[in-house]
């Protein structure tokens, strides 16, 4: 229950940073859908396809699909509100990665993946979808170029590989893990932290 409380979440913030980004695109109301729904599912999808799980558990259940659906919409419909709510914004990506980062890499240990693949898996489940919506919207994915985000990301499945290694609860594990993930992000925010970047030849 508090895996599917958390994925929803998630879903949600996610659905939300994809649509507003969309909306700055100028793609009509069915790409601003599309778009939320990919950075939405893109990541859980990725996930099930390298766990095996097929059909994918987001593509089997319509209550995910209308989430983020609905969620879309509601940006599509109010976009200059959610957009002068930039920390708001910002704050529900961070939120949506460390859900999704730390829920996927529990989803992967309960799957029989090994650590070292639960914490590549987890990771891949945090930054896949706002890796797919740069791509439709033809941008260099902001995971590869700037700013402290699929560390993050990795950190938090680690916490939660951590966790289950030394028998923690595996409920009260996920959710600090992921608010690490949060925390991390948003600090790197707030003090314009980035990975170091090659110096342009001479």
């Amino acid at each position: 229950m508090l895996l599917t409380a958390l994925e929803f979440l998630g879903l949600v913030a996610f659905a939300a940073s994809g649509a507003l980004a969309a909306v700055r695109a100028r793609l009509d109301v069915f790409g601003v859908v599309v778009v939320g729904l990919t950075t939405a599912l893109g990541g859980g999808v990725i996930r099930d396809v390298l766990l095996g799980i097929h059909p994918p558990t987001t593509l089997r259940n319509w209550p995910y699909l209308a989430v983020c659906a609905v969620t879309a919409l509601v940006v599509f419909a109010f976009h200059p509100q959610v957009a002068r709510l930039r920390r708001g914004v910002l704050l529900a990506d961070a939120l949506g990665l460390g859900v999704f980062a730390t829920a996927g890499t529990t989803i992967a240990l309960n799957a029989g993946a090994t650590v070292y693949a639960a914490c590549l898996i987890g990771m891949t489940t945090g930054i896949g979808g706002g890796a797919v919506r740069d791509l439709l919207l033809r941008e260099i994915p902001l995971v590869l170029r700037k700013e402290i985000y699929a560390v993050a990301a990795l950190g938090g499945s680690v916490l939660v590989v951590v966790g289950h290694t030394v028998r923690l609860p595996e409920g009260p594990v996920t959710v600090a893990a992921a608010a690490v993930v949060v925390a991390i992000r948003m600090i790197a925010l707030w003090r314009h932290w980035n990975a170091p970047v090659a110096r342009p030849p001479e």
